[in-house]
């Protein structure tokens, strides 16, 4: 049997030796993803997942340089406003099937292993966070970034964010805080980290080395790890779990505010501070309608499998664009002051925390669809 492949300019892929090769190659939009990259990769990853040939499979990205220097930026959001704005069908394809491949990677039956050097954000962590080894750079900058356009971290974000340590699943979703590679290992969003430098000879020497199985793989690259750098975010970690334990958006708001106003020294106390002065400012420039959305994201993907905790976000994007149709929604007008008229004044609707009714939010946890079985990721559990 013939197998048909998708393919995309943006997408290279190639066995060599034993290991399917995957290179993302849109670097002049950090290897964003669109939709046919999105099929392009779901079409190998599954051919390749059948094809006793291949024992495992590896991922990068590309910069304007060449190979490596980010991973991905995330989805294309200049599509999904326009396609939003015009009622394009593409928009609902996009999420459904980005959704199933983000399901395919975390559940796929062979070593996948992402190189995650640079950008590494939105749906970038989509397709990397399931990877069976994650590999981080120094020079790697991990995110779910979307309560700065209006959206909330999707792609499988409720699932990993909630079980990160302590509350930093809840600040990491609320802020779209940047990590690098230390605090990435620590919360448990990498794996291994190794030097940049390190990793075209890496590349180069998997289509060399006669590996027998999928397991010699991934074992041959872990060992490559080198030392990592320390955490960033490791003396805040009993403050960020105190504040982001909070009931409310609100309540979060306030102990921000407390604890900005507590120290001015060089002490441990006044990091904290700097901290939570810095963490209250980046939260006021969010959407107010979406942080109380993502906290009840976090808190209720905690409970939920990977497929329910999928289903869940798709029901959520849904009503991201749909709830408010067109300019009136919170993504579009995010979208709108950050990538399109990049004014970076979006006009949030409601403009304040305490404007944020619960109805308006329980609206973003109810399926659009009638029954479960006509969810368009009804069919995860079966690995489809």
């Amino acid at each position: 049997m013939t197998v048909v492949t998708q393919t995309s300019p943006f997408v290279d892929a190639v066995v060599r030796g034993r290991v399917g090769l995957i290179t993302l190659q849109r670097p002049k939009a950090l290897n964003a993803l669109t939709l046919d990259m999105v099929r392009a990769l779901t079409s190998h990853l599954k051919a390749w997942q059948d094809d006793a040939q291949v024992l495992a499979v590896v991922v990068r990205g590309t910069d304007k340089n060449g190979p490596f220097g980010h991973f991905c930026a995330g989805g294309d959001i200049r599509f999904f406003h326009d396609a939003a704005l015009a009622g394009d069908s593409d928009l609902d394809a996009f999420f459904t099937e980005e959704y199933a491949l983000n399901y395919l990677i975390h559940t796929y039956k062979k070593p996948y292993i992402a190189l995650m050097d640079g950008v590494v954000m939105g749906g970038g962590m989509g397709i990397a966070q399931g990877a069976s080894l994650r590999v981080v750079t120094p020079h790697s900058k991990l995110a779910m970034p979307e309560t700065n356009i209006g959206l909330f971290p999707d792609v499988g974000g409720g699932f990993f964010l909630s079980r990160a340590p302590g509350r930093t699943g809840e600040w990491l979703g609320l802020t779209g805080q940047v990590l690098q590679a230390g605090d990435a290992l620590a919360l448990g969003l990498a794996d291994i980290c190794v030097e940049r430098a390190s990793l075209s000879i890496l590349w180069d020497e998997l289509a060399s080395t006669p590996f027998e199985t999928g397991e010699a793989v991934a074992h041959w690259v872990g060992v490559k790890a080198s030392r990592a750098p320390e955490p960033a975010f490791s003396k805040l970690g009993e403050a960020i779990d105190s504040v982001f334990a909070k009931d409310t958006v609100a309540d979060i708001m306030a102990a921000l505010l407390a604890l900005g106003a507590e120290g001015s020294d060089g002490s441990e106390v006044a990091e904290v501070s700097a901290w939570a002065q810095q963490t209250h400012a980046t939260l006021l420039t969010r959407s107010p309608l979406m942080l109380h959305v993502v906290l009840e994201q976090i808190r209720r993907a905690r409970k939920l499998s990977l497929a329910d905790d999928l289903r869940m976000e798709r029901d959520m994007v849904h009503h991201c664009f749909y709830l408010r149709p067109g300019k009136a929604s919170e993504t579009v007008e995010g979208v709108r002051a950050l990538a399109v008229d990049k004014d970076h004044q979006p006009k949030w609707n409601p403009s304040a925390i305490a404007d944020v009714r619960p109805e308006l939010v329980d609206a973003f946890f109810k399926s659009p669809w009638d029954d479960a079985s006509s969810h368009p990721l009804a069919g995860l559990e079966a690995g489809v």
